[in-house]
């Protein structure tokens, strides 16, 4: 069993429909696979929702993170940010709160699926992988 943490970019995707997101989804959950929403995406995803008043979206994402439900951010996630952010502070990057979405996915050893393989390129420890290549 793979476990796959789902970026905010690939929930959208899934939401508004898009093919080749939602057919993988199914793959992967036919083949057993995990799919996880970190707690920062539910964050991204529910405001997004809720500022557009989106029910039918918001109706489809409530099924989507019940299925595993979403995590805690608890101290180690928090830790682990904290190193990744001044790292990569260290050498002139940054990625926002993102690195908080990295931290989860490294401390629960989850494949972080993402449409933007480069903004997280330059942390350690992180798999990704983009489902819409």
């Amino acid at each position: 069993m793979i476990l796959y943490a789902l970026d905010t970019n690939i929930v959208s995707y899934f939401l508004k429909g898009d093919k080749t997101i939602t057919a993988r989804v199914k793959q992967e959950m036919r083949n057993g696979n995990d799919l996880i929403i970190p707690p920062l995406v539910y964050f991204e995803i529910q405001n997004w929702l809720l500022v557009n008043n989106s029910k039918k979206k918001m109706s489809a994402f409530e099924d989507m993170y019940s299925y595993r439900g979403i995590g805690i951010i608890d101290k180690s996630v928090l830790d682990i940010a904290s190193r990744i952010k001044v790292k990569l502070q260290s050498k002139g990057i940054t990625i926002g709160d993102d690195v908080l979405i990295a931290a989860y996915c490294i401390k629960h050893k989850l494949h972080l699926v993402t449409n933007n393989t480069k903004h997280f390129k330059d942390i350690d420890d992180l798999q990704t992988i983009n489902w819409k290549e």
